[in-house]
């Protein structure tokens, strides 16, 4: 008898691969400036399988090889496969980096970001505004994968289009097969919409039934039954999750529960998750020294403490905490003050970080007149990577 969870018959799906890189469960992690770093992959990772993808790295930086890029592109030897984000607006710029991270045996999957929505970004003509200018678009996808030379697969994160004026995700998806892409990830917003509302899933189902690629969604996968409503509600192969991992990268064992077909699911108790939060904060340490880890750590404190009772004393000092010993102090004296909560199931659904409103995308001046245009916009290849 086939397995079923919810109205998903998990037995049924296709193992999702990109290449030859298997992505079972077909869960990944989007990347997300200054919080995908190696320490807090590392810390997903032991919770399920999957893929989980660095920080993004801008094309430029890589070759001109800046300190912090290269740092950034630094695996923990755990991190198996390898999966690098690059940010391109140039075709020749893309094929040497990524003839970079090839030939120096630096990744083993790069996904092409052609969906952020910052506005520093869109103002120049890169992100979520490059695939208005198809003919570009189509230039540096397929810069990028002849680059690769088929060596390491190459995939593509979009989202629908600038506004709902201006969508282009039908016709990016199609040229981006077309160059030979092994799959596409569709974020069910536009730049517009930044991270409010609702994304919107039956883009997901249009862009689906459009391709013969691998169709991964993205947005508002709050739970691993998130997920599987995707799935079925879409036929996407896969999802990206973002913000509904922030403080929670158990949901990586709920996901593979979920596409498993099991309805276990990890509600840690707050001692379980002090634990966590030492170990995340310990590998930051690890990879950039005391105090500057635990200063980085500082911003996860508010997530992985969402829903517990802790007191807003406790959580302002936590969130000026300069080493280890001053998170060890602080959680110890939470856990004494406080005891041992179980898991406050009142948050779960909820969303989770950023929820940026609709608002007018900032774009070059004439952008939106010539789609043909082949031209690179003007200082758009940013220098500095991470977002």
């Amino acid at each position: 008898m086939a397995r079923r969870f919810g109205h998903v018959d998990v037995d049924a799906m296709k193992t999702l691969s990109f290449g030859a890189i298997p992505v079972d469960p077909p869960v990944v992690l989007a990347p997300m400036a200054g919080i995908t770093t190696s320490a807090y992959r590392r810390v997903c990772r032991q919770y399920g399988a999957g893929l989980y993808v660095s920080e993004m790295i801008t094309t430029r930086a890589l070759v001109e090889r800046t300190p912090l890029t290269m740092d950034m592109l630094r695996f923990h030897p755990s991190e198996t496969p390898r999966s690098v984000q690059l940010y391109a607006t140039d075709p020749a710029i893309v094929a040497t980096a990524v003839r970079i991270l090839v030939e120096e045996d630096r990744a083993d999957h790069i996904d092409l970001n052609m969906g952020c929505p910052v506005p520093k970004v869109t103002r120049k003509g890169g992100g979520a505004a490059l695939p208005w200018r198809r003919n570009l678009f189509r230039a540096i996808v397929g810069a990028a994968v002849h680059a690769a030379d088929g060596r390491v697969p190459v995939t593509v994160k979009m989202r629908m289009g600038i506004d709902h004026e201006h969508l282009t995700f039908l016709e990016a998806g199609r040229t981006a097969q077309e160059e030979g892409v092994q799959a596409v990830a569709l974020h069910g917003r536009t730049a517009a919409q930044m991270y409010g509302g609702t994304a919107d899933w039956n883009a997901i189902t249009m862009l689906v039934n459009e391709l013969d690629v691998p169709v991964l969604g993205n947005g508002d996968i709050w739970e691993a039954d998130d997920a599987l409503a995707m799935v079925e509600q879409t036929g996407c192969a896969g999802v990206v999750v973002g913000r509904g991992c922030l403080g929670r990268p158990w949901l990586f064992a709920d996901l593979a529960n979920a596409f498993a077909g099991s309805s276990e699911r990890v509600r840690p108790s707050l001692s379980e998750v002090a634990d966590t939060m030492r170990e995340h904060a310990s590998y930051m340490v690890e990879d950039l020294g005391e105090p500057r880890g635990t200063r980085d750590f500082r911003k996860h404190v508010s997530w992985y403490l969402k829903g517990f009772r802790a007191g807003s004393e406790v959580r302002q000092k936590l969130g000026l905490i300069g080493s280890l010993r001053d998170l060890d102090d602080l959680l110890d004296g939470l856990l004494q003050a406080h005891g041992d909560q179980p898991y406050p199931l009142s948050i779960l659904g909820l969303a989770r970080g950023r929820s940026t409103g609709t608002r007018k995308v900032t774009l070059p001046e004439g952008w939106l007149a010539d789609r043909d245009s082949c031209a690179v916009p003007f200082g758009a290849e940013i220098d500095v990577s991470g977002g």
